[in-house]
């Protein structure tokens, strides 16, 4: 459960509350907490990495000590990282979703919603409220924060030049390198919305109540921009820049005025402490290929600051690699893509999902009964 799966109205607005509330963490706090979380993350690594691998027990224990205000504990990391390590597998289609990992985390974070450290939402059941944490913090959250930073360092990786000036810059600069890499590889692909009302275009031209709308967000963020497939954060200095920031084609947390992400302002504060600790203790090589949707991971090399650094071989290496990784991730893509679609459609779950609700509303103490621990009485935690 996420509160984007919720409609307008009063539960929803008390689950975005409940999400602001837990976002709203001072910027020194937020810092400290991650590079904490950095620094028991890529401590005494070296060699070829994947960026991505990497980052997920990181944003893993993040999102814990965000939620708990305690240390995160080795069970939950690994809980946490491997759920949302196979769903971004299973979303990118490379690997097949293992349900099993989401039930042990739901069963782990139940008999602990009285340890969050804000009131959760009260017209929620304990099983919403666990599903909650687990799609906002726990899911989207961890993985959309490794993806960004997968992204972050692999670009830096490629842009020596840029790599060192960021490690050494001042805030404003590492935000515009931010800014750039999730303007060239937004976490979004297409996004949609459904109109809650018929929406004029013109005097002949109408879009109905219900209709649904994409959203291109790499298209949209090529835009406007000058060799948009170029990485050049300068684009974003307003010494050089034509147009005021929030004219740019420019929305990697999404539009401000229809549900942006909630994290738009806490995020890139973090991001920005993470990689000024990798930076910090290594040098980053890469020769892989740079997609929006990563499939491969982002191998990289990362060699100890001090060290010796001859990475041509490994480089050679690793393109050799990742072109053959190529051919047969896509062939894995092909089938595990084709099969998702035909089972979608064999089952009809949005379809039958709605049928269902609306004929007979499900009574949630059945499947909180299935997934208490021995001891745990669902219900009997405190009224929130």
């Amino acid at each position: 459960m996420h509160q984007e799966h919720l409609e307008p109205g009063e539960r929803y607005d008390a689950v975005a509350r409940t999400t602001r509330a837990l976002l709203a963490v001072p910027k020194g706090e937020v810092e400290e907490l991650a590079r904490r979380c950095a620094v028991r993350g890529v401590a005494g690594v070296r060699g070829l990495v994947r960026l991505r691998d990497l980052m997920m027990p990181v944003w893993a224990e993040f999102a814990y000590e965000l939620v708990f205000a305690e240390r995160c504990p080795r069970e939950a990391r690994d809980l946490i990282a491997a759920n949302a390590d196979d769903v971004v597998t299973s979303l990118k289609c490379t690997g097949l979703r293992h349900m099993g990992r989401r039930d042990r985390l739901t069963r782990y974070l139940l008999p602990r919603l009285d340890r969050v450290r804000v009131p959760l939402p009260g017209g929620l059941t304990s099983l919403e409220q666990a599903y909650y944490l687990q799609g906002a913090f726990f899911n989207t959250a961890v993985v959309q924060l490794s993806e960004a930073m997968a992204h972050l360092l692999l670009v830096l990786a490629q842009h020596p030049g840029e790599q060192e000036r960021a490690r050494t810059s001042d805030d404003r600069h590492f935000d515009r390198v931010i800014n750039e890499t999730l303007r060239l590889y937004p976490l979004f692909g297409i996004a949609h919305r459904i109109t809650s009302g018929d929406i004029a275009l013109d005097e002949h031209t109408t879009i109905p109540a219900g209709s649904v709308l994409c959203f291109n967000y790499p298209e949209f963020h090529r835009t406007g921009f000058a060799d948009p497939g170029r990485f050049d954060p300068a684009r974003f200095d307003p010494g050089r820049c034509d147009r005021p920031a929030k004219e740019l084609n420019h929305v990697p947390f999404g539009v401000a005025a229809n549900r942006p992400c909630p994290a738009w302002r806490l995020a890139p504060i973090a991001m920005r402490a993470v990689a000024r600790e990798v930076l910090g203790r290594y040098v980053l090589d890469s020769s892989v290929t740079h997609t929006r949707s990563l499939p491969s991971r982002g191998p990289c090399l990362l060699t100890p600051r001090g060290a010796a650094h001859r990475p041509r071989l490994a480089l050679a290496y690793l393109r050799v690699r990742d072109r053959w990784e190529d051919v047969w991730r896509g062939l894995v893509q092909l089938v595990l893509g084709t099969y998702m679609v035909w089972d979608a459609h064999r089952k009809r779950l949005c379809e039958r999902h709605f049928a269902e609700a609306a004929s007979n509303p499900p009574d949630a103490s059945d499947a909180e009964d299935r997934y208490a621990h021995p001891g745990h009485q669902p219900g009997a935690r405190r009224s929130l």
